[in-house]
């Protein structure tokens, strides 16, 4: 597999330090929970009161230790991977760029259905696209599912994207946003065909 990287590699533990921020505005919000109203992506906050540092800031943000627990945990596992493989600045401006347009995409979701009320946190459509990134990257790689079942990394992305895609069609656990989820899996699948020049379907199938 061969891909174009116009920078150098480099690996000064972004992931790392991605962790250590959304700790920090964790605990910055159990300080200040009021905090939430100002990182969180909402319609309301963004058209109406200019806030549009929500469309970035709502990535560093969650909701309760278990969400921000297993965000975190999936973007070491995944993460670290990805940016010894692709370099540090080519990783952040993936990870990055999904997140963000995952959170316009979700945006301009809750627009068109009047969700004037939702708001959205956390840092799943980014790593949703993390995952997509290493199942490509590394598709012989093995994932323990929950520590004991055996899955093939691009396995284990097409059965977690199937899940998302009928939760989104069924309304199962309304209180996560799937579609979120899958936009970040989709920017990220464009990301990949256009800057790396890979087909993820050709790498996740192996056709």
């Amino acid at each position: 597999m061969s891909f174009s990287n116009q920078y150098p590699r480099s690996y000064p533990n972004t992931v790392l330090i991605l962790i250590a921020i959304n700790v920090l505005v964790f605990l910055v919000q159990q300080i200040a929970p009021n905090m939430a109203f100002y990182v969180s992506l909402n319609i309301v906050s963004v058209a109406r009161n200019r806030y549009f540092w929500q469309f970035f800031t709502y990535m560093f943000a969650h909701g309760s230790m278990s969400h921000l627990f297993f965000n975190m945990l999936a973007l070491y596992i995944f993460g670290v991977p990805i940016e010894r493989r692709i370099g540090a600045r080519d990783f952040i401006f993936y990870y990055m760029i999904c997140g963000i347009l995952a959170g316009i995409f979700s945006f301009a979701v809750f627009w068109f259905t009047r969700s004037y009320y939702t708001f959205l946190l956390g840092a799943s459509g980014a790593i949703f696209a993390v995952q997509l990134a290493f199942a490509v990257f590394f598709p012989t790689s093995i994932i323990y599912i929950w520590g004991i079942l055996p899955l093939r990394a691009p396995i284990m992305v097409l059965i977690f994207t199937g899940i998302e895609v009928f939760s989104t069609v069924t309304g199962f656990n309304r209180s996560v946003a799937h579609l979120t989820h899958l936009a970040g899996f989709g920017f990220g699948w464009i990301y990949l065909l256009l800057w790396f020049k890979i087909n993820p379907w050709k790498s996740l199938t192996g056709r």
